[in-house]
């Protein structure tokens, strides 16, 4: 469905699992979109899961809002919500979308019920972490370039999103060939393997805007401090994560009051997608 936003943008949105069940909103990763990696059908009627996933601004479908923060984004969820007459509800982000999660949880705390933020990101500039420290020689340029500007992001990341669209396998090649084994095993399935072909190929379908767009948030200020988060917040990351390393989940935890931290051993950054249903139990928990 499409959903208008109150500026005029448009949001492409899927609202599936059970009808009545507890709403939660999943916020995808970068690049990604709406038909990202979740819980099948029947996983989340059985979790009694009401499940929406947007296509973040730029990517898929939805409208580009350019100059967004990632505390802008909270706006965005809200307004999704009341669109599909939801009143409170709880919030995960994966990878780029757990900045995006803990968004929503700082600024939305009259209706965000509980939030958790997977292999996530810190604040690029936090207070006594080397941001760049464990993380993988591709990301480290994606990051860095973000410091020239728009311009050269919007070049590098334009090149990448034209490669993808070409060969959206080729994305998942590059990412094996940089991960631990126990991101290879998790890749190798089949099924995921699908999910992220279909991911990649969705979010980056008409332009590398969403990419651009997200990479320049993570690095510009986000517009509200993870201390601010009052609600429910879990924190989970892969020990050997390469992409998001487990640094920033340990500073996030010291700077969200009252957040549990759950660093798992011997796996990394698409962990995530296995640990999501016993996620969605602790959300949608009383």
């Amino acid at each position: 469905m499409v959903v208008v936003m109150p500026d005029g943008r448009r949001l492409a949105v899927e609202d599936r699992g059970a009808p009545t069940g507890r709403p939660v909103f999943l916020l995808h990763g970068t690049p990604g979109s709406r038909t990202g990696p979740a819980p099948r059908a029947g996983v989340l009627y059985r979790l009694g899961v009401r499940l929406i996933t947007f296509d973040r601004p730029g990517y898929g479908d939805s409208d580009r809002n350019p100059g967004r923060t990632i505390g802008s984004g909270a706006a965005d969820v809200a307004a999704v919500a009341d669109w599909l007459g939801i009143e409170r509800f709880a919030v995960v982000g994966r990878s780029g979308g757990a900045p995006h999660a803990l968004g929503c949880a700082a600024l939305l705390r009259d209706r965000v019920v509980r939030a958790a933020a997977l292999v996530g990101l810190a604040p690029r500039g936090a207070e006594g972490l080397d941001w760049f420290e464990g993380m993988t020689a591709s990301n480290v340029r994606e990051f860095t370039v973000a410091r020239v500007g728009l311009s050269a992001v919007a070049a590098s990341l334009g090149a990448a999103a034209a490669q993808i669209r070409a060969d959206p396998a080729g994305k998942i090649v590059g990412l094996t060939e940089e991960a631990p084994e126990s991101d290879r095993r998790t890749v190798s399935d089949i099924g995921i393997r699908r999910m992220l072909l279909r991911n990649f190929a969705e979010g980056l379908r008409h332009s590398s805007d969403g990419w651009v767009d997200d990479v320049l948030a993570f690095c510009t200020d986000w517009t509200f401090d993870p201390a601010a988060i009052k609600v429910p917040t879990l924190l989970w990351h892969g020990e050997n994560d390469v992409f998001s390393p487990v640094s920033h989940a340990r500073w996030l935890r010291r700077r969200i009051p009252g957040a549990m931290l759950r660093i798992e051993r011997g796996v990394a950054h698409f962990g995530a997608l296995d640990i999501l249903p016993d996620v969605l139990v602790w959300l949608t928990q009383d």
